[in-house]
This record gives C-alpha cells, structure tokens and sequence, in this order.
C-alpha cells in the first residue's frame, strides 16, 4: 500500500511508526554518548596522567567513538527500513472500518466489560473492607485488654511499694520500741543491782566472813554473780529483739 494510504491506516489507529524510530534512535545514541564518557572518566581515573596525557587520551577515546558511530549509524540504518518495509508495512487490500462505527462498537463492547468489571471491583473492595473492619474491631478489643492489664500492673506495683513503704515504717517504729523496752529493763535491772550492793555493803556477813579478808572476798563474789545475772538477762532481751 502506498505510503498516504498507509499513513491514513496508522493514524485512524493512533499510531506513529517514524515517531517510534527515531525514538529509539536517539535512545541508541544516547547510550554510545553515555558509555564513551564513563569510559573516558575511568580511564583518567586509572592513568593517573597529566593534562597533556589527558588530551591525548580523550582524542583517542573520540577518535574510537566516531568509528562506532559510524558503524552504529549504518546497522541503525539498515533496521530503519526492515521496519518500514515489513513490521510496519499495511498489507494491498486492507480497508480500514468506519471510524464511527468502529467506535460504537468499541464503546459498547467497553461499556459491556466495564460494567462488569466495575461490579467485580466492587465486590471485591466490599471483602476487602469487611475484612479490615474485622481487623480493626479485633485490634481494638486487644489494644483495650492490652491497656487494662498495662493499668492493673501499674496498680499491683504501686501497691507494693506502698506496702514495703509501710513495712519498712513498722518495722522500724517496732525496732526501736523494742529497744526502748530494753533500755527500760537494763535501767531497773541496774537499779535493782545497785540497791543489792548497796544492801550487802551495809549489812557485813557474821562468823567467818567477818575478817576484812575475808569479807573482801565474798562482797567481790556477790558482785560477780549480779554481773553475770545481769549480762545474761541483757543477752537474752537481745535474742527476743
């Protein structure tokens, strides 16, 4: 078919075979502009030459870049009219169907797949939210257990603290009302020693115990035993603490 005929076929169809060459076209060029430019920085990178060096060296990489776009040039070519001649080409005797009937019949059919499309998005977001919905009432009901446990630890823990608070209070107060107590019972124990001597002191022992030596002797035996008396009545207040 000839060339009007076939322009006419490609944009009733909305198409553009010479867009879509050249497009790819440039992309090539693009890409042999983008590789030559890295080859150069990496190969001044690795040299490590001067800038004398360096001119050289990019002569030499657009010297090997001009010989590759000529080659690139004659084989893009070459695909250029393959594609014109054959993979876009309309075949002699192609009629092309009325663009108005065409469309109604496009729309119609599209409408058709639509509709039924839509219904089937539908019920799908419908599962999907339903779904999310059961999630969410789910996660709320554990987020709501997760925070009455998190306030009865938090109320368990205040607790006791508060209990090991008032024991440490007693515990004290109870510590220091026992000694208390036991300050009391040495003082009227020391008291009750004291009035002992002091009775024994007035009162001297008859017969043998009347000799000054010998009365020295039992006076200072009458003081060891209130001592021990009193030491072991001390002793045994402190284990009853």
């Amino acid at each position: 078919m000839e060339g009007s005929e076939s322009k006419a076929v490609f944009d009733a169809c909305n198409l553009n075979p010479q867009r879509f060459i050249n497009e790819v076209l440039n992309a090539a060029d693009d890409l042999l502009d983008g590789a030559f430019q890295f080859s150069l920085q990496q190969a001044s990178i690795i040299a490590g030459c001067g800038e004398q060096h360096s001119e050289e060296l990019a002569k030499g990489v657009s010297y090997l870049r001009n010989m590759t776009q000529e080659v690139l040039d004659k084989r893009m070519n070459i695909w250029e009219k393959y594609c014109l001649r054959h993979c876009f080409a309309v075949p002699e005797g192609f009629v092309l169907q009325n663009t108005k009937e065409l469309s109604v019949n496009n729309l119609s059919l599209q409408e058709g797949d639509s509709e039924a499309e839509l219904d089937s998005h539908l019920n799908y977001l419908r599962e999907k939210l339903t779904a999310v919905g059961r999630e969410s009432s789910e996660l709320h009901r554990e987020i709501q257990a997760l925070e009455k446990q998190t306030s009865l630890h938090n109320s368990y823990d205040a607790s006791i603290a508060e209990a090991l608070q008032l024991y440490e209070q007693n515990s004290a107060h109870e510590m220091f009302q026992e000694i208390r107590k036991a300050a009391l019972v040495l003082h009227s124990k020391a008291e009750a020693m004291q009035m002992k001597r002091t009775k024994q002191m007035e009162h001297p022992m008859t017969g043998k115990a009347n000799s000054p030596i010998k009365r020295q002797h039992v006076r200072d035996d009458h003081v060891l035993c209130a001592s021990l008396e009193d030491i072991q009545g001390v002793l045994t207040i402190l284990k009853n603490m």
